[in-house]
């Protein structure tokens, strides 16, 4: 598979087809969650990047289905293979191409949806928009298909922490009315990994897990809030109007399967604060600039001013719940259903790392962007 990006002409205008993301590290996407395969295809990786089957493993591992008593018991080993652009363990500058094979999808489980429309599910919307649909495990509109993010995300996280030192750490910071209390100056990813939660707040990160073990029993499910920060990133990276920094990583982020609410920094809370109070005062930190709060997330104008960047992402309850619920069939036939297969009842643990991912892809395609820019001329 080509990594070059597809463009459909209409009219004489050009139009980026919608499985391909970023500009200078670009990323394609394919297969669907019940066929052979599922993975990326990445173009403009920067050659020479110590990369290994081994890198990609640890985030897809995190990714994975089966990986603990409250997520779904599909049980994939998610094994990936880079079959092009790298050699010796480096890439190569060409298209790097990444295959997960899918080897225990049970599509029997999906026969009695064929016909039907699943309540908040992309089953409806891809029929009007297509007028065909895999309703196999949700074919293409399944999380399934974040494995190719995950893959691309390991990549550039590893290109960022070798060049930039930047460090990526996702954890849940709430489910429901559950909230933690993190810190976001010294949370590591060794906190997030402490517990199935996914929670550094080990006392609410328990309290989750029971939560979640008591609506999956009652044949239902939870949402709930991501928090994120990338800590020593440079100032700079973002344009000021359309490609603001936030604006992308709110595209990439709310493109996740499930995730409806983007925030940076203050946020909606921003709004209940006076001018004076939101403010990020500037101060010379022994020849540094610096702000003395951070109330814009790491981010002002669309471009990173050098602190943190902090943002949340919100994802709804899992879709597919047990519990008896009304809908229609493709013919307009009112019925009544309850779901089947295996699925999470609460999604954010899995979450994580595919916030992590669409973080660190959108990171690495700015600071490329940035490079060229401003080492144009010398």
């Amino acid at each position: 598979m080509s990594g070059s990006i597809i463009y459909l002409i209409i009219n004489n205008r050009r139009f980026k087809l919608p499985n391909t993301f970023g500009k200078l590290y670009k990323i394609t996407t394919w297969g669907e969650s019940h066929g052979d395969a599922v993975g990326v295809t990445i173009d403009g990786c920067p050659p020479g990047i110590n990369i290994t089957n081994e890198d990609i493993q640890f985030e897809l591992n995190r990714r994975k289905p089966g990986q603990s008593e409250i997520t779904t018991q599909r049980k994939e080993s998610d094994l990936a293979e880079i079959l092009s652009g790298t050699f010796e363990g480096k890439t190569l500058g060409s298209p790097i191409h990444i295959s997960v094979i899918n080897n225990d999808a049970k599509s029997k489980d999906y026969d009695s949806l064929k016909d039907l429309y699943r309540p908040s599910h992309a089953d409806y919307t891809y029929d009007i928009k297509y007028g065909i649909r895999n309703w196999k495990g949700g074919g293409r509109a399944s999380a399934r298909e974040t494995i190719g993010r995950v893959a691309a995300g390991a990549i550039a996280k590893k290109i960022l922490k070798q060049k930039f030192d930047i460090d990526i750490v996702g954890y849940v910071k709430s489910i429901q009315n559950l909230t933690a209390t993190v810190d976001t100056d010294t949370v590591t990813i060794s906190d997030v990994e402490q517990n199935i939660a996914r929670c550094p707040d080990i006392n609410i990160a328990n309290k989750m897990i029971d939560k979640i073990k008591e609506v999956r029993k009652n044949g239902d499910s939870l949402g709930g809030v991501v928090e994120l920060v990338c800590r020593n990133v440079p100032p700079g990276l973002g344009e000021p109007v359309f490609d603001k920094l936030e604006a992308d990583l709110g595209k990439a982020v709310l493109s996740l399967p499930a995730c409806k609410g983007f925030e940076v920094g203050s946020g909606f809370s921003g709004t209940l604060m006076l001018g004076s109070e939101h403010n990020d005062e500037f101060y010379n930190d022994s020849g540094t600039i610096r702000t003395k709060t951070n109330n814009s997330g790491g981010i002002q104008g669309g471009i990173s001013n050098g602190e943190n960047i902090i943002l949340k992402a919100a994802f709804k309850p899992t879709g597919t719940i047990i519990k008896q619920q009304n809908t229609v069939t493709n013919t307009g036939q009112e019925i009544e259903f309850g779901g089947r297969g295996r699925h999470d009842p609460c999604v954010l643990p899995r979450a994580v790392p595919m916030v992590e991912s669409m973080v660190a892809i959108v990171l690495i395609d700015h600071a490329l962007r940035h490079n060229a820019q401003n080492n144009f001329i010398d």
